[in-house]
């Protein structure tokens, strides 16, 4: 978990504010889609039971086979080619904005059009 903290804060470090809320403004409303088809959720307020931020709801839920933040399951684990937890993941959950994939939802900063999933986390929706 300190890995995961120390990479969110470098990440943010490297963002200056302004272009950060602008990233959070792009990825407003966005869908989660596992590269199997399967639904991930929305990136929406953490009220909306849609939402990946909703940690009381299916696709926010740690203990949730369709969640993200589920670190045994399919969706989340750190060794799941599907996940966007492993840092080698080749096909990670694509983020989908008006059925146009705008990038891929990963830790793996090598990939193209990487958003990391605790970028998202820092994001204020509503």
């Amino acid at each position: 978990m300190r890995a995961a903290t120390l990479a969110v804060s470098s990440l943010l470090v490297m963002v200056t504010p302004s272009r950060a809320e602008q990233l959070c403004v792009t990825y407003a409303k966005a869908k989660i889609v596992a590269d199997d088809g399967r639904y991930l959720g929305s990136v929406t307020s953490v009220y909306d039971p849609e939402s990946i931020l909703n940690k009381y709801g299916n696709y926010g839920n740690e203990y949730s086979s369709t969640s993200i933040w589920n670190e045994y399951g399919r969706y989340g684990g750190k060794y799941s080619g599907l996940s966007p937890f492993n840092p080698y993941a080749t096909k990670p959950p694509s983020i989908v904005q008006n059925k146009k994939t705008i990038g891929r939802l990963t830790v793996n900063r090598t990939m193209q059009g990487s958003v990391s999933p605790y970028f998202l986390q820092k994001c204020k929706y509503q």
